[in-house]
């Protein structure tokens, strides 16, 4: 049995359609900034600090999750919208006129906190008033919205870096962005705010905070492993009561939402890094292999959610396990194109048959007395913490040495997939 829904509405329809929209735009952001990492990197002299190119966005919505409930209730949802759209686009705009990579983690930085603005209030309206059956619908529609992005993405993307620059094309996802958000505004406008207790501020800044040291640690170990554990206590401390311990249900999918997002998310921001730097093929080769994953993971939900199986995510991880695994060995054995397409391709599949039955087990209280906003802040750390770790550790690894650590970071992201696949069991 799923959360209790509020009584429908005719902004429901409206609310669906901005969050496949805003998944759109995310798909579009993660294509551009993926093929683009290697130019940035060169460009700004920044190759042994990929680390900070790639955590910027994501630490900054960190930073705006426990402060997004308190600019609610003080600007409101318009006053928020406007203060989410000026911080986005000033956001963006700081990075793309970046003459170092510091300033441009600073852009990302914006973006990621505009972008966590309205991130709880959303999630929370669409575990409020839509019923499971429905949000499974959307998170196979949303996942269908990387189809063409995985198609034509990368390719448009450096046709685009050819006429005009990295710099005019990391502006692309902007008016998709916009209008994604200001559908979600407009259909759950007249939702009040959670009148519960806000989120606690310093124990979710230590995510952010314990983050940021892995990212500036460079070769000092000691404050990259600090940085690791603050940001896992950040994370106990935040996520609902009995996550840490794995217990049964909710709290075991949403620690398996963390494992899952160390591992792809960590994989997939540095494809192009390993395909170029590690593989040595060019970066049109490398985007090839960058659309294989979402291209398959769109593909298999539309497919995925028709079942009900409770093996599927389970099974799904395992696969995403192995393509990642293989992409290590690969690498290790001297790297071939062929063999990378197809390992990435399989992790892709894996991820469309885990993704959507793993969404609904990490967003359904059943008896556990959850409320929707709890959920939503939950889901929405699980799989941002796991993303954060997984970039900023891939990153730091991979910043130290252009193969050892490339395989260091693979193998890493491997066991995180392979564990979140034991743990989906018990996310039942």
């Amino acid at each position: 049995m799923g959360v209790a829904r509020d009584r429908p509405s005719a902004g429901l329809p409206l609310l669906a359609v901005g969050i496949v929209v805003l998944e759109f735009a995310a798909a579009v952001t993660s294509f551009v900034a993926s093929t683009l990492l290697p130019v940035v990197a060169g460009d700004l002299g920044a190759r042994d600090r990929l680390a900070l190119l790639v955590a910027g966005s994501t630490l900054g919505l960190f930073v705006a999750l426990p402060l997004a409930d308190r600019v609610l209730r003080r600007l409101g949802t318009r006053g928020t919208l406007a203060a989410g759209i000026a911080a986005y686009t000033g956001g963006l705009v700081l990075a793309a006129t970046a003459r170092s990579a510091e300033v441009f983690a600073l852009g990302q930085l914006a973006t990621g906190l505009a972008s966590g603005l309205l991130a709880v209030f959303g999630v929370s309206s669409a575990i409020r008033h839509l019923d499971d059956r429905v949000r499974l619908r959307v998170v196979a529609a949303s996942s269908a919205m990387w189809l063409l992005p995985a198609l034509v993405g990368p390719a448009a993307t450096l046709g685009l870096d050819h006429l005009v620059g990295w710099r005019w094309t990391l502006l692309v996802p902007v008016p998709f962005v916009l209008f994604g958000r200001l559908l979600v505004v407009r259909a759950v406008r007249h939702d009040p705010p959670d009148h519960g207790a806000p989120r606690p501020l310093w124990r979710t800044l230590c995510i952010p905070l314990g983050a940021a040291c892995v990212v500036l640690s460079g070769d000092r170990w000691p404050l990259a492993v600090l940085g690791t554990l603050v940001t896992v206590a950040g994370t106990v401390a935040v996520l609902p009561e009995g996550t840490a311990r794995l217990r049964p249900g909710t709290p075991a999918a949403l620690a398996a939402m963390v494992l899952f997002a160390v591992g792809y998310f960590g994989a997939d921001s540095l494809v192009t890094v390993l395909l170029t730097a590690g593989f040595r093929v060019s970066l049109g080769q490398a985007a090839i292999v960058l659309s294989a994953a979402p291209l398959c993971w769109a593909a298999t939900s539309l497919v995925a959610t028709r079942f009900t199986s409770r093996g599927f995510p389970a099974a799904g991880l395992g696969l995403t396990a192995l393509g990642t695994a293989v992409l290590a060995a690969d690498l290790a054995a001297g790297g071939s194109f062929a063999v990378a397409l197809v390992a990435w391709a399989v992790a892709g599949v894996g991820v469309g048959l885990a993704y959507p039955g793993l969404y609904l087990r990490a967003t359904t209280a059943g008896t556990s007395g959850f409320t929707a906003a709890e959920l939503a802040a939950a889901v929405i750390t699980a799989e941002c913490t796991g993303q954060l770790l997984g970039r900023t550790l891939g990153g730091t690894l991979s910043s130290a040495d252009e193969t050892g650590g490339l395989f260091a970071s693979y193998v890493l992201f491997a066991v995180a997939l392979a564990a979140a696949a034991v743990l989906t069991v018990r996310g039942r």
